[in-house]
């Protein structure tokens, strides 16, 4: 049975409120944050999401949908190293900015975020040929080094961009030969 309308702009009205309050204060809001965000009463947000997890899964899979977009135009690109280049600073920026998809890739609980990693490994592959990869790095030292470094300034919840553009570069300098 298709959903009214109203049904249809309110459930949009509370995904909208989730993403905006998980990308400004992480998981850690409540479903009554989000519907007062939303504009809703709490059972309209629970007859969406019956709990709380599932609204979080809804927004990290748009999210990781996003980010995997990302990693496989960065993949599609001609010059492999340029865009591992460029990828790197765009995803610490873009965890710095966003709560609560940090915490869902640190945590993997509820979205595995292996298959980013996965991608991101082939990334360093296909740069490595560039010469400007070190030749043993591989999806371990993705493992490592990149989600190393995320993963600390996530627990150290780290807030300014300037920290997280300083380590991205960090992490790129040690995938220099």
């Amino acid at each position: 049975m298709p959903r009214r309308a109203d049904a249809l702009r309110n459930h949009g009205r509370v995904l909208a409120a989730a993403r905006e309050l998980f990308a400004e204060r992480g998981l850690e809001v409540t479903v009554p944050e989000v519907a007062a965000r939303a504009g809703v009463g709490r059972a309209t947000v629970y007859r969406s999401y019956p709990t709380k997890d599932e609204l979080v899964l809804a927004v990290a899979r748009e999210n990781f949908g996003e980010l995997e977009a990302r990693t496989q135009a960065a993949l599609a690109a001609d010059d492999a190293y340029r865009a591992f280049a460029d990828y790197v600073p765009d995803l610490f920026d873009r965890l710095s900015r966003d709560r609560g998809l940090a915490a869902v890739l640190l945590e993997a609980r509820l979205v595995p975020a292996a298959r980013i990693v996965e991608l991101i490994g082939r990334l360093v592959e296909a740069a490595k040929g560039s010469g400007l990869v070190r030749p043993d790095a591989g999806v371990l030292d993705v493992r490592v080094v990149l989600c190393g470094v995320l993963r600390q300034l996530i627990v150290l919840d780290e807030h300014d961009p300037a920290v997280w553009r300083r380590y991205a570069d960090l992490v790129l300098a040690a995938f220099r030969p």
